[in-house]
């Protein structure tokens, strides 16, 4: 929404008199809230300020006008005078700060990007309510990404997958000195990409790829110079396209062997499976302190690292060759810390 000193400086051909509505929608929206209110004279005379002669009359007229294109205008009182503010607006406060949090938060979004956005989402509100939204926004200790142009890659993968086109890209990793360190001697990887995913606070792409003629999924952020190719995109058998669908909702982007396991579950970590398998996973009571659960993952480090994180309160019991990789993983560990 553009700011009343703004709209002045927009096409000087056009009579300040003629931008008169837009300017009183630009001071209603800047200045007030249920809060914050401006009378009819506080607004005329923010008018002649800028050069913009008004009658009260007229000014009643073009608030009517404006609420009657859409903009909610509410009407108080100030001692004998009408005040005027912005009512509903397209966002509420509460929705606001939530969509403000989850930028100041996303890993993805580098720092800058972050402070871009939430500046953005303060011109949805008064100016009294953005100053508040700032002071809320902390968040602590939170990596946030290197990528600068991950915001525009999301945006160029979203029109591949419609277009259904082929896009091509370099793939890096960082080195202990964070600097890329490209796959491949930075050859380009040529990819049919069929989902964009958000998982665990990373983007991720699930594609086709042409060299490994297989299903496989990248994380957005470490892709760097990503172009359309003019090819369209490679058509997914039926057996390929489940694979894909499935990549949405396995365990963790990590790669590994799918399989539905049985876990014994602590009563205290139900939380944990439902929100890591969701609210439809089928547990079974076992004893008055555990329960069973059967669900499906990729058996993977990542998959590993989650299950052990909950010492004895979690284990694997079902099927028998992931039970034993467990007994494996965990006998590695332990020679880990004897050999120190």
């Amino acid at each position: 929404m553009a700011k009343a000193n703004d709209l002045m400086q927009y096409n000087k051909g056009i009579s300040l008199q003629k931008q008169k509505l837009l300017i009183i929608q630009s001071l209603l929206l800047e200045l007030t809230d249920e809060d914050n209110h401006l009378t009819g004279k506080q607004i005329i005379e923010k008018l002649e300020r800028m050069g913009i002669s008004v009658e009260r009359k007229t000014l009643y007229d073009d608030i009517a006008t404006l609420n009657g294109s859409g903009l909610n205008i509410e009407i108080t009182k100030n001692g004998h005078a009408n005040a005027y503010y912005i009512g509903e607006r397209l966002f509420t406060d509460e929705e606001l700060f939530v969509l403000a949090d989850a930028v100041a938060s996303s890993r993805f979004l580098t720092q800058k990007k972050s402070s871009e956005l939430i500046k953005k989402l303060q011109k949805l509100t008064s100016n009294h309510k953005a100053k508040s939204l700032r002071r809320q926004i902390f968040v602590e200790n939170r990596a946030k990404a290197f990528n600068e142009d991950i915001y525009y890659t999301i945006n160029l993968i979203n029109h591949a997958v419609f277009t259904k086109t082929q896009i091509e890209f370099k793939y890096f990793t960082y080195d202990i000195d964070r600097k890329k360190q490209y796959r491949h001697g930075g050859e380009f990887y040529k990819v049919s990409p069929y989902y964009l995913i958000w998982k665990d606070d990373n983007y991720y792409l699930i594609g086709y790829s042409n060299k490994r003629e297989k299903v496989v999924y990248f994380r957005v952020d470490r892709m760097s110079n990503v172009q359309l190719s003019e090819l369209k995109r490679v058509e997914l058998s039926t057996d390929e396209l489940e694979i894909a669908k499935n990549l949405r909702t396995t365990f963790n982007m990590y790669s590994g062997t799918p399989e539905y396991i049985t876990l014994e579950v602590d009563n205290s970590l139900i939380d944990v499976i439902v929100d890591r398998f969701g609210e439809r996973t089928i547990c079974k009571r076992i004893s008055e302190n555990t329960f069973v659960c059967r669900v499906d993952v990729q058996i993977s480090p990542t998959f590993w690292g989650w299950l052990f994180s909950f010492g004895n309160k979690m284990k694997v019991t079902a099927p028998e060759w992931v039970v034993n990789d467990a007994k494996k993983n965990i006998d590695i560990i332990e020679n880990n810390y004897n050999n120190t």
